[in-house]
């Protein structure tokens, strides 16, 4: 069986199916679930076919994350990325869909990712933010995206934040903390570096969006930290395996 994580709220709505994976001993390089890091693919796939068995009646989708803030919306049910790489969604960082059957997902090891859902217009969404997606607001976009093309509310969004590197462990340099002095207690000063929390600005994020607080739910788990269960590229020394966030809505 996967190791698996689970937001409470998201896992109280009705048809919403939602995970984010742990590593597995048991699995091809710990349950590894990305096809470009140069892993052997048919190992990978291995670790896919696996998870997809426990959801037989979804469709994968995979993006191609580039760090940056551009959003794609998927109007079809069908499988990208998922059995090769060469049908990834291109250059986006952020997926959203009303699509049921279909599984939206993200690829991380430190970097936050996001899972939202409209339970009122049936809106899901998956979000990649490193410190460059973040320092384009693309979780904020991401949620006026909701609500220009589908006419969600952000008072009706709820949000998980899933494990990322945390405050305790991301040490930055100073070029990269001055694109966040806009926000509040998100870094410590440790002379010419600085300890940044990513999660934390991304959950003000979707508070500036217009989410309720109440809605927003942070799984406080650092990887870096607990990387027995979570790949960290930072704690690893550049480790090539990432675990996978995922969101779908389930077929009627």
């Amino acid at each position: 069986m996967v190791p698996l994580f689970q937001f409470k709220r998201l896992a109280s709505i009705p048809q919403l199916i939602h995970q984010v994976t742990q590593k597995d001993p048991t699995q091809p390089y710990l349950g590894s679930l990305a096809l470009h890091t140069g892993e052997p693919a048919q190992a990978i796939l291995k670790n896919r076919n696996h998870l997809a068995q426990i959801y037989p009646t979804m469709q994968f989708v995979v993006a191609n994350q580039t760090h940056r803030a551009n959003i794609k919306v998927i109007t079809q049910s069908q499988s990208r990325g998922w059995e090769q790489m060469e049908d990834a969604i291109e250059d986006c960082d952020a997926l959203l869909t009303q699509q049921k059957g279909v599984m939206l997902t993200i690829l991380t090891a430190d970097c936050v990712p996001i899972l939202l859902v409209d339970p009122q217009k049936e809106v899901i969404g998956a979000v990649h933010a490193g410190w460059r997606g973040t320092d384009q607001k693309i979780l904020y976009q991401t949620v006026e995206r909701m609500r220009d093309q589908f006419g969600s509310h952000p008072r009706d969004i709820i949000a998980g934040i899933a494990p990322a590197i945390g405050r305790c462990c991301y040490e930055v340099d100073q070029k990269v903390a001055s694109h966040f002095g806009d926000y509040l207690d998100v870094m410590d000063s440790m002379g010419e570096k600085f300890m940044l929390d990513l999660p934390t600005i991304n959950e003000q994020q979707l508070l500036q969006a217009g989410l309720l607080p109440q809605n927003i739910e942070k799984s406080n788990i650092c990887t870096a930290c607990d990387v027995q269960d979570y790949f960290s590229y930072r704690q690893e020394q550049g480790c090539s395996g990432r675990f996978m966030s995922m969101i779908g809505l389930a077929k009627e």
